[in-house]
């Protein structure tokens, strides 16, 4: 997935159609109930942000992570600690489309926003850019402050 930039912006193409398709499939049947998925779902999301949290803090402090420009060593057990957490927030980051998704089928079109939207889509992006050039020390740092407020 990470090789090209394709099976990305497909996905997020793909997200951007499901909203499009979805709010038009909506428009004339009722909302769905899910609240049961939506519990089990932010419990996931939240356990998975608290998992890369924990993990983030552990591997840096181990790396002895600092303020300061540092390169990834690839060799190192921590470094690459950092590079797979690194890659669970990336990869959060296309389950979490999935909250559009559930925006769609409850009918809170409201709640679908230009924002939200590009939020969504964007930092797929954004984070394939990261963990394709750099992926390294200094991506901790504003990953540990997003997570830190998805865990509170």
């Amino acid at each position: 997935m990470l090789d090209s930039c394709l099976p990305t912006l497909s996905l997020t193409l793909l997200y951007l159609i499901s909203i499009w398709l979805g709010t038009k499939y909506m428009k004339n049947r009722p909302a769905f109930s899910l609240r049961g998925h939506l519990i089990v779902y932010n419990l996931a999301v939240t356990l998975l942000s608290l998992y890369m949290l924990i993990e983030l803090i552990l591997s840096t402090w181990e790396g002895a992570y600092n303020l300061q420009c540092q390169n990834l060593d690839s060799a190192g057990e921590a470094d690459v600690r950092v590079a797979k957490v690194l890659w669970w927030y990336y990869f959060s980051k296309a389950i979490e489309f999935m909250d559009t998704i559930f925006f769609v089928l409850r009918k809170k079109n409201s709640q679908i926003t230009f924002l939200h939207v590009y939020h969504h889509a964007t930092m797929f992006n954004i984070w394939w850019c990261v963990m394709n050039w750099i992926p390294c020390g200094q991506s901790k740092l504003l990953l540990s402050i997003k997570l830190r407020a998805s865990c509170t």
